[in-house]
C-alpha cells in the first residue's frame, strides 16, 4: 500500500541524503516533493501541512548543524514525523481485572469486520488467552455462518442465535462468563454508509454489554472517507482504537497516515493479508521505516519465530554446512519460508534491498511448481537426485503437472547450487580435504 509513497519520499530524500551542505533551494525542492508525495497518497491536507512545517523547521536547523550531515538530519526528521503521525507508541490492550474483557468491533459493511474479528481472536489465542466470538451481525445474510467457519479455523467458539443483535450480544457475554472465557469479541452489523439505524444498534449493544474497548474496523483502501467514518463512530461510541484492514492492497495509504492525527485514536492492529495469520499489532516506528525503505527487521524476525519450526530450520542449516543438503531438506526449508507469507512482502522488510528487486513481480505460482516437482519425487530420489533418469523424469513431470524440461531445469539449478556451495568451502571435511589434495597435485 505504501509502495508509491515510499518511492516518492525516497526519491525526494535521496537528492539531499548525502549532501554535506544544504542550500535553501535544496530544502525548498525537497519539501515540495515531500508535500506532493503525501497529497498524492491521499493524506489529509491538515496532516500534510503539519508534516511539511515540522520537516521544514528541522531542515533549516540542519543547514547549520555540525553533528549529522544535513541530509541525514532531514531524513531523520521525516522519519520522526511519520512516527508521530502514525501514533508514536504501539497500542496495548488493557485487559479487565475481572474477566471477560469485552471488545466491540464496529464499522461499515465491506470493511472486513467479520474476518478481523476472527483474526483478532486467533492472535489473542496464540498469546495464551481464551477468546470467545459473538456473531451479532444478523442483518447481512451469511454473516453468522461466515464467523462460525472462521472461528472453527481459528479454534475459537462462536455464539449466536436468531433473536436481536442486543440479545445475542448480552447472552453471548453471559455464556462467555459461564465458560470462563477471558476475552469476548463482538462482531456487529455494518451498513454501506453511516446512518441512524447503524449507529443506534451499535450504541445499544455497547450500553447492554458495557464493552471495555471499542474498535473501529476501517478499510485502508477508502482514503479520506476513513477519517469521516472514524469521526462519526467516535462521536457515538468513544472509540478506543482503529483496526486497519487490507493494508496489503494497492491503494494510496492516506487513511493510515491521517486517522491517528485527525481523529486522535491510535491504530491498534493491521490486517496484512487474506489468511487468518495475516494480522499483527501496528508498530508506528516500524511502518515509518518501511515507508522510507529502511526495512523492518524486527517484524521479519517475529514473523519467522511465529511461523517457522526452529528445529527444522536448524536442521537445514546444519545439513547445508555439512554439505549433505539434499532435495528433501530443500522441500522442508521451502515450506518453512512459504509459511512466512508472500516473498515480496518478506523482501520489503529487508533493509538495503534495491528498489528494482522490491518491485520485481515474484511468481508465487513458479514456487508452487517447484514444490510440486520435488513432492512428486520418491524419498530416494530426493536424497540422491543422480538416480533420476529419463523414465523417472517423465513420471515426476506427470505427477506434478509440469514438463520434463521444467524438471530438468530444477535439477540443474540444484546441482549448480551444490557446486557453488562446494566452491565456497561448504561440505564434508573429507570432501574438502580431497579437493585441496587435488589442487596441490595440479600445481605440482
Amino acid at each position: 500500500m505504501f509502495e508509491t509513497l515510499g518511492e516518492r519520499l525516497e526519491g525526494a530524500l535521496s537528492r539531499i541524503r548525502g549532501k554535506t551542505r544544504l542550500t535553501q533551494a535544496d530544502v525548498d525542492e525537497a519539501l515540495a516533493e515531500i508535500r506532493r508525495a503525501l497529497l498524492e497518497a491521499d493524506v489529509n491536507i491538515g496532516v500534510v501541512n503539519l508534516i511539511s512545517e515540522r520537516v521544514g523547521v528541522a531542515a533549516v536547523g540542519a543547514m547549520t548543524s555540525p553533528s549529522l550531515t544535513p541530509g541525514q538530519q532531514v531524513v531523520k526528521a521525516v522519519h520522526n514525523e511519520l512516527i508521530d503521525v502514525l501514533g508514536q507508541d504501539t497500542y496495548r490492550i488493557r485487559f479487565a481485572s475481572t474477566p471477560p474483557t469485552i471488545l466491540l468491533l464496529a464499522g461499515l459493511q465491506g470493511s472486513g469486520k467479520t474476518t478481523a474479528a476472527a483474526k483478532l481472536a486467533l492472535l489473542l489465542r496464540r498469546q495464551g488467552r481464551s477468546p470467545y466470538l459473538i456473531a451479532a451481525d444478523l442483518a447481512r445474510p451469511g454473516a453468522v455462518r461466515q464467523l462460525e467457519i472462521l472461528g472453527e479455523q481459528a479454534g475459537v467458539p462462536v455464539f449466536s442465535e436468531p433473536t436481536t443483535p442486543v440479545e445475542v450480544a448480552t447472552k453471548g457475554v453471559a455464556e462467555a462468563r459461564r465458560l470462563a472465557r477471558d476475552v469476548v469479541i463482538i462482531d456487529t452489523a455494518g451498513r454501506l454508509a453511516i446512518d441512524d439505524a447503524l449507529m443506534n444498534e451499535v450504541s445499544e449493544i455497547q450500553k447492554a454489554t458495557q464493552a471495555h474497548l471499542r474498535f473501529l474496523v476501517v478499510d485502508a483502501m477508502i482514503g479520506q472517507d476513513a477519517v469521516v467514518t472514524a469521526r462519526a463512530f467516535d462521536e457515538r461510541l468513544e472509540l478506543s482504537a482503529v483496526i486497519l484492514t487490507k493494508l496489503d492492497g494497492d491503494a494510496r495509504g492516506g487513511a493510515a497516515l491521517s486517522v491517528k492525527e485527525v481523529v486522535g485514536k491510535p491504530i491498534a492492529f493491521a490486517s496484512v493479508g487474506e489468511k487468518l495469520e495475516d494480522f499483527e499489532p501496528f508498530y508506528p516506528d516500524r511502518m515509518a521505516s518501511r515507508i522510507l525503505g529502511m526495512g523492518d527487521v524486527l517484524s521479519l524476525i517475529e514473523r519467522a519465530q511465529d511461523t517457522m519450526d526452529e528445529d527444522v530450520a536448524k536442521k537445514g542449516a546444519d545439513r547445508l554446512r555439512s554439505g549433505h543438503f539434499d532435495l528433501e531438506d530443500f522441500l522442508e526449508q521451502l515450506r518453512q519460508v512459504r509459511r512466512m507469507g508472500p516473498l515480496k512482502g518478506v523482501l520489503s522488510m529487508l533493509p538495503g534491498v534495491p528498489k528494482e528487486l522490491k518491485n520485481q513481480d515474484i511468481d508465487e505460482g513458479e514456487i508452487s511448481r517447484v514444490e510440486a516437482i520435488v513432492s512428486s519425487m520418491t524419498k530416494a530420489e530426493r536424497k540422491n537426485p543422480s538416480i533420476i533418469d529419463v523414465s523417472r523424469r517423465a513420471r515426476i513431470a506427470s505427477g506434478s503437472g509440469t514438463t520434463q524440461l521444467q524438471v530438468n531445469t530444477l535439477l540443474k539449478q540444484f546441482r549448480d547450487m551444490n557446486k557453488m556451495m562446494r566452491q565456497m568451502g561448504v561440505g564434508p571435511p573429507s570432501a574438502t580435504r580431497s579437493r585441496a589434495k587435488s589442487k596441490r597435485k595440479k600445481r605440482r
